[in-house]
């Protein structure tokens, strides 16, 4: 055998190698999820979505180990895992969680930044948002594959919050990023950043009086049973990054990339509609039961004032002015 014959005898076993290592690879591929909650909230139905689209569109084998129910820990060691590549690699995050990295993200999750669900929606279905996703995934090694939420978010309260003079001092909990109190602080109420898995025993004991939150999360974790009061300030309603750690996003092969992006869009897209249709109904389940009796908030037009100039200087002091111009013009 000539030395070019074995040379591309050579290269060719080689190509064949890598192929099957390739082959292998893509066979062996498992990813990790993780959600706090149980089969029946949105954000776990979303997960399984994402799921399902991606070995529907992705050739090779692809397995999900999805930990339900707060296996691993709560929204902020998921952040610290993404951002580590270690232990889950896709989960759905609040925006407030991931501010430690990323300063900037909290934008997207502000109280009082969307007029209604039509304006939610066409900015989650633009790409208005892609600088702060750039952002993201250059400081946390996180990466935005979907955008999901859809529930508003009210005040749940010990005892009633019907107007001003009930909010005043009120102490409450609020997620960790600065413009969540800063914006709470503003409306005349007393809030304090406390881990999400502490807050039933808060207000329990009470160190807090209530907190914020939508409906399936309020079900889900029985909050009601603490905080039965519930006033309609609508202040929120949620954005829901589905996310994926970019150490591990970048290990994958382009097709199963390609795959993860699709089927993240769309099962962002499923969630959306999912979460945004059962808030109510939820919502209107736990009054039926008797969990929670609901009040609506007097003065929410003079909320809507009081916060604006609070949010431009957080835009201003972050560089934002001109992003939050484009969502508010969107």
């Amino acid at each position: 055998m000539s030395f070019f014959t074995k040379t591309a005898a050579i290269v060719s076993g080689a190509a064949i190698a890598a192929t099957l290592t390739m082959t292998a690879a893509q066979a062996e591929t498992t990813l990790r999820g993780a959600s706090m909650f149980d089969e029946e909230h949105a954000f776990t139905k979303t997960m399984r979505k994402f799921e399902e689209l991606v070995a529907a569109n992705y050739d090779g084998d692809v397995t999900f180990d999805l930990r339900l129910n707060g296996e691993l820990g709560v929204e902020s060691d998921y952040v610290t895992f993404l951002n580590q590549g270690v232990a889950i690699d896709y989960t759905i995050l609040a925006p407030s969680n991931m501010a430690k990295f990323a300063p900037s993200i909290p934008l997207m999750d502000m109280p009082f930044l969307f007029r209604d669900l039509d304006h939610w929606n066409a900015v989650l279905s633009s790409d208005v948002l892609k600088p702060l996703e750039d952002e993201l995934l250059e400081k946390a090694s996180i990466k935005i594959i979907g955008y999901t939420g859809g529930g508003t978010r009210n005040l749940l309260s010990k005892n009633p919050l019907v107007n001003f003079d009930d909010l005043a001092g009120h102490k409450m909990r609020v997620m960790g990023a600065p413009i969540q109190a800063q914006i709470f602080s503003a409306l005349t109420a007393a809030p304090s950043a406390i881990a999400y898995n502490e807050v039933y025993n808060a207000i329990q004991t009470g160190v807090i009086a209530g907190f914020e939150n939508e409906a399936a999360s309020i079900q889900n974790l029985k909050f009601y049973e603490v905080a039965p009061n519930l006033s309609l300030t609508r202040h929120t309603i949620t954005v829901r990054p589905i996310v994926m750690s970019g150490k591990t996003f970048n290990g994958l092969p382009s097709d199963l990339q390609a795959a993860v992006l699709k089927a993240g869009a769309e099962a962002g897209a499923f969630g959306r509609e999912l979460e945004s249709r059962e808030d109510g109904v939820k919502l209107q389940e736990m009054v039926d039961a008797g969990q929670l009796k609901v009040s609506e908030f007097e003065g929410r037009d003079k909320m809507l004032e009081m916060v604006v100039p609070v949010q431009d200087a957080y835009a201003a002091e972050i560089g934002a002015t001109d992003l939050l111009a484009a969502i508010r013009t969107k």
